[in-house]
């Protein structure tokens, strides 16, 4: 490899920012995002089989149009499209929908697969400074072409939610497209796990959706949500769709299952039920997030900091994962702390009881 790659490296890891992976077994869990718990679920009803190829050769099949189908009808939109994740469903959307001359206004705290989606996009883009809706409309009044918004449902590394009604009036009064991502917040919130959007009944005023499987409901794989018109696009010209081998067969099946399961209400009823506890043994000023967040942000700014706190933590079986430059400004270091439907009010006062020893000296 050459020098330089190296170097990038090396400086990484004088910088304490390097990333390597790591296996907490028999740790209790602030750090995943399985926020309902529903990753330990039984799926052994549903028989695996690999997909052969690409839904446009030969790795369509009747459990994917079937769960597509039933997927959209569930979150009250006209059609859906299953991506293999996320990160493929962001990088399609955003590098095909928006053509040259076009405007992509995100937030500037967007996930890192809707800027690579960016990237790849001939488009115009620009960042509004997050959660702002005066710097959004400020940047509305200057764009040009067909232009796209682009939000997140909740930030994953701030733990905060944006006003979505307030953002669509905006892009209504200038014309705009909103793409709200929901990888967080579906499963979370909202009746029956439906989401923000659909918590606040906008299925029909925003254009798409990003509902992911892999954080709440404990599985794999996306599904972007909208008008019939669009999923025939994004199947003609999204390349992350098109140039890649389909889902096994299997999962469209256990998606279908997940967002549909009879465990949401309850384990969200027990997942806020604890977050409340968090926040009401626990209120530094350091925390950043919205009081009603599986996601808990405490923003500590020094990485020696923030890496011995995660170190006393880890030695009392706690697992959190540090956050660090480039994922946040340098500066803003901090530790991200998930909470789950599974985690004990006993396993909250341990967690409280080491951020209040530690935190308080710092």
């Amino acid at each position: 490899m050459k020098d330089a790659l190296l170097n990038k490296l090396n400086n990484r890891i004088n910088e304490g920012t390097y990333r390597s992976l790591s296996i907490f077994k028999d740790y209790t869990d602030f750090y995943s995002n399985d926020y309902l718990g529903l990753s330990n679920s039984s799926t052994n009803s549903f028989v695996e089989k690999g997909a052969t190829g690409s839904r446009l050769i030969s790795g369509n099949c009747v459990e994917a149009q079937n769960a597509e189908k039933e997927i959209a009808s569930f979150f009250k939109t006209e059609s859906a499209l299953m991506y293999n994740s996320g990160y493929d469903a962001n990088i399609g959307f955003f590098s095909c929908i928006p053509e040259r001359g076009d405007t992509i206004i995100y937030d500037e705290l967007i996930h890192a697969s809707v800027r690579d989606g960016i990237r790849m996009s001939f488009a115009n883009s620009i960042s509004f400074k997050h959660n702002d809706v005066i710097s959004l409309e400020s940047k509305l009044k200057i764009s040009r072409g067909t232009i796209y918004v682009a939000i997140e449902g909740l930030y994953s590394m701030d733990g905060d939610i944006p006003n979505i009604q307030l953002i669509l009036n905006i892009c209504d009064k200038y014309g705009a497209y909103l793409i709200v991502d929901e990888a967080h917040s579906a499963g979370v919130y909202g009746e029956k796990g439906m989401g923000l959007v659909s918590d606040l009944g906008l299925e029909k005023e925003v254009f798409a959706r990003l509902i992911t499987f892999g954080k709440a409901y404990g599985s794999h794989g996306a599904v972007f949500l909208g008008k019939q018109n669009l999923i025939n696009y994004l199947i003609n010209f999204s390349r992350s769709f098109i140039y890649t081998t389909a889902l096994p067969s299997n999962t469209y099946n256990i998606n279908l299952s997940r967002i549909k399961s009879l465990l949401i209400t309850e384990r969200q009823k027990k997942l806020h039920a604890i977050i409340c506890y968090f926040r009401s043994i626990y209120n530094d000023e350091r925390l950043i997030s919205d009081i009603n967040s599986p996601i808990q942000i405490i923003q500590i700014g020094k990485i020696e900091e923030v890496k011995l706190l995660t170190q006393k933590l880890n030695v009392h079986q706690i697992a959190i994962k540090p956050i660090y430059s480039p994922t946040v400004p340098i500066g803003k270091e901090r530790i991200r702390l998930c909470f789950h439907s599974f985690n004990k009010e006993s396993e909250v006062n341990l967690l409280v009881e080491i951020l209040n020893k530690f935190l308080i000296h710092n």
